[in-house]
């Protein structure tokens, strides 16, 4: 019996630790470059932070994908479940700044002016 399932379901499975390491990639670009943007003196950028963190990771995850397609990387190819898993770590860490974001802006003490 053949297990070779068509859309190559069976060479990308959705458990594999590669997928976790598109998750944790784009959390961590995510991080980085939404925490830049935070300590910009420019106010838009601060104010925009999470969403900058957010086009950063994303782009860096397509480029990624790009990259496997044209063969840099030693990859069968682009893959929608590596492009899931880096919209996932990237929903997750918007989800993470967007919390710390708020319970921070709850704790600072309101200054007289």
């Amino acid at each position: 019996m053949d297990t070779q399932v068509h859309g190559g379901e069976e060479d990308d499975p959705w458990l594999a630790p590669d997928k976790l390491y598109h998750v944790i990639f784009c959390f961590s670009i995510s991080l980085l470059f939404s925490t830049l943007a935070s300590l910009s003196r420019y106010s838009f950028l601060r104010r925009h932070s999470i969403w900058i963190g957010s086009a950063f990771s994303s782009a860096a995850g397509a480029a990624k994908e790009a990259a496997d397609q044209i063969g840099i990387f030693p990859s069968a190819g682009a893959s929608a479940r590596d492009a899931v898993a880096d919209a996932i770590g990237v929903v997750i860490a918007a989800l993470v700044l967007f919390l710390w974001n708020s319970r921070r802006s709850r704790t600072r003490p309101i200054l007289p002016i």
